[in-house]
């Protein structure tokens, strides 16, 4: 008898399976699947299939009708800022692409929300903010990419919550997807640029200073920073 365990992750393969294959193109908009098929396909049950398409249904990905079956969604129904979505993109090979469309999007909502936080961040968050850039320029020297991306994380999440804005927090796990999915996907340099961090350390600064227009500034170079090494990925 399989365990709760064995199930979940049944579950996340066929989920994570189904859904990389709909954004990558390879389930075109209003191909119809069964739960048959993809018991079949990923050797699971109908109830672990529909469990999966359930999930995939609230992304707006497909859509389930009796007598029809389980139809591919145009991209126009897609919840483009779901976290699973923005990483199955990613792994689908568009990277370059949706990770500058991402920037755009972190264009218009970072730097407001770092302004905000200069106007708003408490003296626990100014710390969280210090340690992270701190652990940035550690963990960048030493070319520990995963725990530079830890602290990365660390330092846009604070700030979002920062900010006060309820609608700028719950975007912190699409900027987090942003910043994971460049560093695996070998897009980020061996060593950051250290340009970048002391940009990180600039906002920090201002913040804890409450300098709107600094940390404004700053957040804003950090994107396009960000964008411009996307572009021109470093060859180290």
């Amino acid at each position: 008898m399989a365990t709760d365990a064995s199930v979940g992750e049944l579950h996340g393969s066929v989920l994570t399976g189904v859904g990389t294959q709909i954004v990558s193109g390879h389930h075109r908009e209003g191909e119809v699947l069964t739960l048959d098929s993809i018991g079949v396909q990923y050797g699971v049950s109908r109830t672990v299939a529909r469990e999966a398409i359930r999930v995939l249904e609230s992304m707006g990905l497909v859509a389930s009708r009796r007598r029809v079956g389980i139809t591919i969604q145009p991209r126009s129904h897609w919840h483009v800022f779901d976290p699973r979505l923005i990483r199955w993109r990613l792994d689908a090979g568009e990277r370059t692409d949706f990770l500058l469309t991402l920037s755009e999007l972190r264009r218009g909502f970072e730097p407001v929300a770092a302004a905000l936080a200069a106007e708003r961040a408490d003296e626990h968050q100014c710390r969280i903010l210090a340690a992270a850039v701190s652990d940035m320029v550690v963990h960048g020297r030493s070319g520990d990419l995963d725990q530079y991306l830890l602290a990365d994380k660390v330092f846009h999440r604070t700030l979002l919550e920062a900010s006060g804005n309820e609608m700028f927090r719950a975007l912190s796990d699409v900027v987090g997807e942003v910043l994971a999915g460049r560093t695996h996907h070998g897009m980020m340099p061996t060593n950051p640029n250290p340009a970048a961090i002391d940009l990180h350390d600039t906002v920090a600064r201002a913040i804890r200073l409450r300098n709107p227009a600094d940390a404004e500034r700053a957040m804003r170079e950090i994107i396009i920073e960000a964008a411009d090494a996307v572009r021109e990925p470093d060859q180290d």
